[in-house]
């Protein structure tokens, strides 16, 4: 019989629910935890099995949002199976025996974090059977070490364990309670007494004051206190009626049902249904935020270029273990005037471009890539998408930069240990939050890190557990620092101006080109929500609040989106530019010289003019305006570089807009005069100069002797020192000497560009498996089924003599196995020792685990665990088989 034909049943297992399952469901599953397709599961007795293990109960929690897992932390602490009134009590406390409970946040909220809970596998039964996963009431259960989310302890029945009969009998007595005549049925009205809302009233009535403080200490949790082996009078009143339970010597606990007494049946002291609004901090007009992102961007493309050019010659040394130092990171913050930590941004965004590289060397070294120069030749504003998407996408975290890793190692620019698998989903997280705000409005950082809190309270991109409850003060999470750091890099890229999203900004995320401003004063425009769609309020378009509470009417919050698969935010990044191209100034052509041997360039310039005036000129103040200035030694570098006098007096004329001052035209023919009278040569050095009085001023003035220099012929002197340094001798001097080959032609000095071999982008360290796609998905959905139609279908086995070991495949093995994990039944194993002496074993199994199974041994009284490939086949027992 098919699956569609059997009745409809309550489910006995998490197995038997995903069977109950149509396609839709199963691929819901999967997109939500990608590790349980990773491998595909043979059949979905497998993925069932998979679903429960700790790790991957683990990753789901952390990421539900802050209600759904309030409400998985409330069904831990409740009975087991639960139902779902008993469920919306603990939720919303006594009001959920209110007729008009119905219409409160929390009984609106409920169902759908249910419905999320049951689509992720980590609850499954109907409303009236509400089971939690046995591994997440494991991984929320209290204890000493690890109090539960809710701050609630054990049951009265887990906490009289360890407690003799005799002491629960004078419990009971003390408690106004007649003894029983076991421990089990003491326990048993113990918990109907504490559980009694008039009973336990009247017991509380006649407690000291004293003794009721110290339960409104406890009672939020934690639960635990510690007590001396002769407690003081308050604490003895309250452990005699068995309000605090021993639990270990010198440990009390307060009992589950008295703390929901307490509490009125809450499980936490505060709900939060939904997420809090994003609220704005202040309103710009749209065009001021887009003129001053476009400001930004064209900005971050100065200091990369500068970068590059910085490095154009071979960057500085790799470190052993890789990285920057932090000297030659200090040096180039200097150069690119920017404070470190913004260097190190700027460092791993051309990084992750793919711009510098390090050079594979022997002396290994940092240079730019030969991508870099393909992306020198490309419009700024396509140079720009390249920038911001290669930030958007990446792992690597230029914000830690700095620290320490767990090992205690310094974590350098450049180097290992930058990757942080949340980034990217944090950094598009806030960005799409930004865009949810009305156009032209920065967020309120404090009401933004506390939305992404509520969305993953547990989530802790430093592998850290977070709690439900959002910080417990101190140091940030780094999930917290990541979204701060998103903010700054935002606005020092141009993604945002004036810390509000910009056009260009929001095309990259959402990849949606802005609508013209006159369509959007026409037309009343649904604001784009949380989740980068749109939706529209009930209150109009001339509605000013945040859109996010559109969804309080039906209970179900915006979903998170994940970020663009690759090829939408290549698409959305062409968008981008598309978008930023006509805010950008465009290129000019010509400078403004001054008399004071200054050029004014007033915006940016095209590269050939910007290339030659980097040679002639010093670049004197940048922003707006760059400011170059003329001095002989910059005007030597351009002779150096193989012009002439008359090359820069032409190039001058022909890029100025103002004739070429006076002072700058003499200055150039000066240095042009003496630049090449005297020629130094490789001897190991020598000076020649057709002037011989010009040698003589050199020999007889004091700052030469360093050099070395004699005469070896009235216009030759010889040198000691190496060419290099002889000529930056001659020129501390106050000369203009030139370098000569051995011909005696004058050497075009020029710095040799050094580049890396072609090198990879680097690319993004995810955390765990991929989200599957649709294709995937349905490929995954089809192959399970298929092997669980194989291995459900009913097989006929020859009946094995009575006493013969159970035979059965390694495939069968370990699904009866896991079934009975589930189920909690019996089986009978056919066993072989180290020495191949052959057993039979009732066993109940606890976890199938690592290619073994952990499991009650009836046969030896007791736990045991027994490798996989040691067990010859399973068989079920019935009732009556023992």
């Amino acid at each position: 019989m098919s699956t569609e034909e059997k009745p409809a049943a309550t489910p006995r297992s998490l197995a038997e629910a995903l069977r109950a399952r149509d396609d839709a469901s199963l691929s819901a599953l999967l997109r939500a935890r990608p590790d349980l397709v990773s491998p595909v599961p043979t059949d979905l007795t497998q993925l069932a099995t998979r679903a429960g293990t700790r790790a991957s109960v683990a990753r789901a929690l952390e990421r539900l949002d802050r209600f759904t897992l309030q409400t998985a932390e409330a069904l831990a602490v409740a009975s087991d199976p639960a139902s779902y009134d008993e469920l919306l009590r603990l939720m919303s406390g006594e009001q959920g025996d209110d007729p008009d409970a119905s219409a409160s946040p929390v009984a609106r909220a409920l169902p759908h974090a249910v419905d999320k809970l049951r689509e992720q596998a980590l609850v499954w039964g109907d409303d009236d059977r509400l089971r939690l996963v046995r591994t997440a009431r494991e991984l929320m259960a209290p204890s000493p070490r690890h109090p539960s989310p809710t701050g609630l302890g054990p049951t009265v029945a887990e906490a009289a364990v360890p407690m003799s009969p005799n002491r629960v009998q004078d419990i009971l007595a003390t408690a106004g309670l007649p003894s029983t005549h076991d421990a089990v049925s003491a326990v048993t009205a113990l918990t109907e007494l504490f559980t009694d809302p008039r009973r336990m009233s009247d017991l509380l009535s006649d407690a000291p004051a004293d003794s009721l403080e110290i339960l409104d200490r406890l009672v939020w949790g934690p639960p635990y206190g510690q007590v001396t082996h002769d407690p003081a009078p308050r604490l003895r009143w309250l452990m005699d009626r068995g309000l605090l339970l021993p639990i270990a010597p010198g440990t009390v606990v307060l009992p589950r049902e008295v703390a929901l007494h307490l509490r009125g049946g809450r499980a936490h002291r505060v709900t939060e249904p939904f997420p809090p609004a994003v609220r704005a901090a202040a309103r710009h007009a749209p065009q001021i935020v887009d003129a001053t992102a476009a400001g930004q961007a064209y900005q971050a493309l100065v200091i990369v270029e500068d970068l590059l050019k910085l490095w154009d010659g071979g960057g500085p040394a790799v470190l052993r273990a890789g990285g920057l130092s932090v000297r030659d990171l200090k040096r180039t913050a200097v150069s690119l005037g920017v404070p470190e930590p913004e260097a190190a941004f700027w460092l791993e965004t051309a990084f992750g471009a793919g711009l510098i590289a390090s050079d594979g060397e022997a002396d290994e070294r940092y240079a730019p890539t030969p991508a870099s120069d393909e992306w020198l030749d490309r419009p700024p504003a396509e140079r720009w998408a390249r920038l911001a998407q290669a930030w958007l996408t990446a792992t690597r975290t230029p914000g830690v930069v700095g620290g320490r890793d767990a090992k205690d190692r310094a974590l350098s620019a450049l180097g290992a240990g930058l990757d942080r698998s949340a980034a990217p989903e944090v950094r598009h997280r806030v960005l799409t939050l930004l865009a949810s705000l009305p156009t032209g409005s920065p967020p309120d950082e404090r009401s933004l890190l506390d939305r992404l809190q509520w969305e993953r309270p547990l989530r802790r991109a430093d592998g850290t557990a977070g709690s439900s409850g959002g910080p417990s003060g101190g140091e940030e999470d780094l999930r917290t620092r990541i979204a701060r750091w998103t903010l700054e890099e935002a606005e020092r890229l141009g993604v945002t101006g004036r810390g509000a999203l910009s056009s260009h900004g929001r095309a990259l995320v959402l990849g949606e080109a802005p609508r013209p401003q006159a369509q959007q004063q026409t037309q009343p425009q649904a604001e784009p929500t949380a989740a980068g769609g749109t939706g529209r309020a009930d209150t109009g378009p001339g509605d000013k609040l945040p859109v996010h509470h559109h969804h309080h009417a039906t209970g179900r919050p915006d979903p998170v989106p994940a970020p663009l698969p690759p090829a939408e935010q290549n698409a959305a990044a062409d968008t981008a530019a598309e978008v930023l191209a006509p805010l950008l100034p465009a290129p000019l052509d010509h400078v403004l010289l001054q008399a004071d041997l200054t050029a004014v360039a007033p915006g940016p310039l095209v590269r050939p003019l910007a290339e030659t005036l980097d040679v002639l000129a010093e670049v004197e103040s940048k922003g707006g305006a760059t400011v170059y200035r003329f001095t002989p030694g910059s005007v030597r570098r351009a002779l150096d570089s193989g012009r002439t006098a008359a090359d820069l007096h032409a190039f001058l004329s022909a890029h100025s807009r103002t004739p070429v001052p006076q002072p700058l035209a003499y200055l150039i023919d000066d240095v042009a005069r003496r630049h090449g009278v005297l020629r130094v040569g490789a001897s190991s050095s020598y000076v020649r100069c057709d002037d011989e009085k010009v040698l003589e001023e050199i020999l007889a003035d004091g700052r030469s002797s360093g050099l070395g220099l004699r005469r070896l012929a009235p216009t030759v002197l010889a040198a000691r020192t190496d060419p290099s340094a002889l000529l930056e001798g001659l020129r501390s001097m106050g000369f203009a000497p030139a370098a000569e080959s051995s011909e005696g032609d004058v050497l075009i000095a020029r710095a040799a560009a050094h580049r890396t071999p072609p090198r990879a982008v680097p690319q993004p360290v995810p955390e765990g498996p991929p989200t599957p796609d649709g294709p995937q998905l349905s490929a995954a959905v089809r192959a399970v089924r298929a092997g669980d139609a194989a291995a459900t279908a009913p097989l006929k086995a020859p009946e094995a003599p009575q006493g013969d070991l159970p035979r059965t495949s390694a495939a069968d093995t370990l699904a009866t196995l896991q079934m009975a994990v589930m189920t909690g039944t019996r089986v009978l194993i056919g066993h072989l020792n180290a020495e191949g002496v052959a057993t039979q074993r009732v066993l109940t199994p606890l976890s199938v685990e690592g290619g073994f199974v952990t499991a009650h041994d009836h046969t030896a009284a007791g736990v045991r665990t027994y490798p996989l490939h040691r067990i010859t086949g399973v068989a079920e027992l019935a009732d009556d088989d023992a």
